[in-house]
C-alpha cells in the first residue's frame, strides 16, 4: 500500500494499471518556477516536493508518490492555460513541430526519497484556427499542461512521439513501476 498526493484522475487511472494499492493524499504546493531553474529541475523539484508533502500530512505515513508534468518549448515551460488567449499562445507554439513532454515521478520514504524524470518528444501537426478554437470549447484543455490530452481528442493532432506515452499522459508506468519496486527490494 501506498500514499499517491496528486489529484490528477489520470494518475489515478495509470497507477491503478500497474495493480498497486494506494490511497489519496494532499500534495498541495506552490507551483511557480523559480528564477534561473531549468524544466528538468522544476519538474523533478514539483514531483519531490509533492511526494513529500503528502508524506508529511499522514498521522501514520505510508510510501507516498508524487509527480508532476510540464510540456517544454524551446526553453519555455508551458503549464495549463489560464483562458482562450493563453491557449491559442501555446497552440500556435505547439502548431507544427516538436516539443517536449517531461514527467517527474518520485517517491518518499522514512529513508528519503527516490525520483525519476522521463522525456518524450511529440511532435504536432500544424493547426488551424478553426481546430484551435474547437479544441478549446471541448473544455478538454483547461486542466493539462501545455493545454493538451495526448489520450483525448487532442491525440488527433500528433503525428508521432519518441519515448514514453505514458508519460505524456502523466505517470510513466515502466519507470514507476521500477521505482515502487524498490520499495519491495527494502522489505
Amino acid at each position: 500500500m501506498i500514499a499517491l498526493a496528486s489529484a490528477s484522475p489520470r494518475r489515478r487511472e495509470l497507477l491503478t494499471q500497474l495493480q498497486q494499492d494506494f490511497i489519496l493524499v494532499k500534495g498541495d504546493i506552490d507551483e511557480s518556477l523559480l528564477e534561473g531553474e531549468t524544466a528538468d529541475q522544476y519538474v523533478l523539484r514539483l514531483a519531490e516536493q509533492k511526494a513529500k508533502a503528502g508524506y508529511a500530512s499522514q498521522n501514520s505515513p505510508l510510501p507516498t508518490l508524487g509527480a508532476d508534468t510540464i510540456v517544454q518549448v524551446d526553453d519555455l515551460v508551458l503549464g495549463k492555460p489560464v483562458d482562450l488567449a493563453d491557449f491559442k499562445r501555446m497552440m500556435g507554439l505547439l502548431s507544427g513541430r516538436s516539443h517536449w513532454v517531461k514527467t517527474a515521478v518520485a517517491i518518499a520514504t522514512a529513508q528519503g526519497i527516490k525520483s525519476t524524470t522521463v522525456a518524450t518528444k511529440v511532435w504536432f501537426k500544424a493547426l488551424s484556427e478553426q481546430e484551435i478554437f474547437w479544441y478549446w470549447n471541448t473544455g478538454e484543455p483547461a486542466d493539462k499542461a501545455g493545454g493538451y490530452g495526448i489520450q483525448g481528442l487532442a491525440g488527433q493532432f500528433v503525428q508521432r512521439i519518441d519515448g514514453s506515452y505514458f508519460a505524456v499522459v502523466g505517470l510513466p508506468l515502466y519507470e514507476t513501476a521500477q521505482l515502487l519496486q524498490t520499495l519491495k527490494d527494502r522489505q
